[in-house]
């Protein structure tokens, strides 16, 4: 989601608190739209980034610093000349807009002190760094809008500096049970839509949590409700703001816990909504602990992590997924050729169904042909295996003898072909088996280093060209590690390869063996040290092999488990494919969030 008024009015109080009063030490532009400011109080030093990105606008605190060009922009230079060493007297946000001001004191030329105004407006692709005099006259901005740009205004130095309205709507801060009636549900739209349409700093999502909260689904109609109903949405409206004018904010992200923990929202006041549904955890240290597997919530101590942690994540899964996407299209489309291929063999295979009738026929003629008149065209006989009269047809150009020969000819050939087809879709649907894996564990991925054996498997199996550089592949990447509840080693796979030595090679005869049934994932290790695990170990396990595969996210998985010393490999199969016959299996769900990590 978007930066949205709320949670930059919990920005605001952070920077209000931390920076009021702080210098200005060092100012850098890092990229083209891109603030980097030093400042330094009298106890500690920040860094604040101020990003006017058309696609991701932002403002946090942050420890990080970043390399600056080796010459300043234009826009830099400005703000060094007038503001360097500057102290900030004021930071504040107008109403619930997307608009902070910091209002920054200085000495000119002649020593006189003088005050500036620099804006950063968060609004996407129109989001913009404004640098104003003490009058509201721009003197520059990271973005030039002129008229061609824009009708409804310009951002150039020496243009007054206002806020444009290119909506109607009003300041959620300042209004009134009748006014929100009056404005909310008039409209012709679903609930939430005509509230987050109405209020400015309102997003969807807060639209959505103040449905919530009022017990009402937000699809419905603004005008169907009566006036109890919409005297009891103002109020859930009203304490919702009355927590923004309170400054009771509680930052938080809300993940999806795919493996990956993609985060998926996030908010500065509480969502209810997924806490309904959903675990708690007080500090970014600790695992989110989500009693629903599709999503977790994450509480931090300011929005400037909340923020930094949210965009860091969030960045990581697009460039795995930007960096698998390659290996993603050469596995679906081989993929797809094997499943077309698949079906075709079984079309032909079905044919040859009707080899065993040629055969009876051929037997029958040799039993009952002396009885068979020349140029007949069929005659009856008794099928012996089944006890049953059936017409045999004949050819009436050929004798018996050749008639019954024509049949076995018939017969031979469709074996052959049984035999051949039976080999080939049996190596096809394994080589669909094998790629179904991949793609299985290319979703799992959840670091670059991940990729690489995943690669060096398409390679093997002949779906990526390999190229002569003469340097050996360097695998950092290693199986997961976690310690069950009872303290037991367990270990999973992240790949074919890594599953086969775990299997083959990590694991003992005595350890326990896991794999979700009937599905493409990872091999679990539970290092059983000679003896025999508790029932809480076997289902941890049981949870991690239901969550590494194909199959998670189902409400229930079963999942096989044996003695390691009863997996076997047949020869030739694909890597990570294995036998088993005395399993056991259990039916479990693919919750991992109480299952902690090993710390190696």
């Amino acid at each position: 989601m978007a930066l949205d008024g709320i949670v930059l009015a919990n920005i605001t109080a952070e920077l209000s608190e931390k920076l009021t009063g702080a210098r200005i030490s060092k100012i850098a532009q890092p990229e083209a739209d891109e603030l980097l400011l030093t400042l330094k109080s009298t106890s500690k030093q920040y860094r604040l980034l101020l990003s006017a990105s058309a696609s991701l606008p932002l403002i946090y605190l942050t420890k990080t610093n970043k390399p600056s060009p080796m010459t300043a922009p234009n826009f830099c230079m400005l703000l060094r000349k007038h503001i360097a060493n500057g102290r900030i007297v004021r930071i504040w946000q107008p109403g619930l807009e997307r608009i902070i001001h910091f209002e920054i004191e200085h000495y000119n030329e002649m020593g006189d002190l003088c005050r500036k105004d620099l804006i950063i407006e968060l609004m996407g692709k129109h989001s913009n760094l404004i640098f104003c005099d003490d009058t509201g006259m721009i003197i520059d901005s990271i973005k030039h809008v002129g008229a061609m740009t824009s009708s409804v205004r310009e951002v150039l130095p020496g243009r007054p500096y206002f806020i444009a309205v290119t909506q109607e709507k009003s300041d959620p801060l300042s209004t009134t049970q009748e006014e929100f009636c009056d404005t909310v549900f008039r409209k012709p739209v679903t609930l939430a839509k005509a509230i987050y349409t109405s209020y400015t700093g309102i997003s969807p999502l807060i639209a959505e949590e103040i449905c919530h909260r009022a017990g009402i689904e937000s699809s419905q109609s603004a005008r169907s409700f009566d006036e109890l109903s919409r005297i009891h949405i103002y109020h859930m409206f009203e304490r919702m703001i009355q927590d923004v004018k309170d400054q009771n904010f509680t930052p938080a992200i809300i993940y999806e816990d795919d493996g990956r923990q993609t985060p998926i929202e996030f908010s500065s006041l509480p969502l209810t909504l997924y806490e309904d549904k959903s675990g708690q955890t007080d500090s970014l240290q600790k695992e989110c602990a989500a009693s629903d597997p599709a999503s977790c919530l994450c509480r931090f101590d300011s929005p400037s992590e909340m923020l930094e942690q949210y965009y860091a994540m969030k960045n990581t899964v697009t460039r795995i997924r930007q960096k698998s996407s390659d290996l993603r299209r050469i596995a679906s489309t081989a993929l797809d050729r094997c499943r077309k291929k698949y079906e075709l063999q079984l079309k032909q295979l079905k044919d040859t169904g009707k080899r065993d009738k040629y055969r009876i026929y051929g037997e029958l003629i040799h039993t009952y042909g002396y009885d068979v008149q020349p140029g007949a065209k069929s005659f009856e006989a008794l099928n012996y295996y089944t006890n049953e009269m059936i017409t045999v047809p004949l050819d009436a150009t050929l004798t018996p003898q050749e008639n019954a020969q024509r049949y076995f000819d018939k017969y031979n050939k469709l074996k052959r072909t049984y035999d051949a087809l039976s080999e080939l879709v049996r190596d096809t649907q394994a080589e669909i088996e094998h790629l179904e894996s991949i793609c299985a564990f290319l979703d799992m991925a959840l670091l670059e280093e991940d990729l690489v054996q995943v690669r060096e498997e398409l390679t093997d199996a002949g779906y990526i060209r390999r190229r002569n550089t003469g340097k050996k592949v360097k695998v950092t990447s290693r199986p997961y590690h976690y310690i069950s509840s009872d303290g037991y080693d367990i270990y999973v796979g992240k790949n074919n390869y890594q599953n086969e030595e775990l299997t083959f090679r990590l694991a003992s005869g005595g350890d326990w063996w896991f794999h979700a049934k009937g599905a493409p994932g990872s091999h679990v290790i539970v290092r059983a040290g000679g003896g025999m695990p508790p029932d809480t170990t076997f289902e941890d396990a049981a949870r991690l092999a239901a969550f590494y595969s194909k199959n998670r996210g189902a409400s229930k998985v079963e999942v096989d488990y044996v003695e390691k010393k009863h997996v076997k490999k047949p020869n030739g199969a694909k890597p990570g494919f294995v036998v088993y016959y005395t399993n056991y299996s259990m039916m479990i769900d693919s919750d991992i969030s109480q299952i902690r990590p090993a710390s190696d």
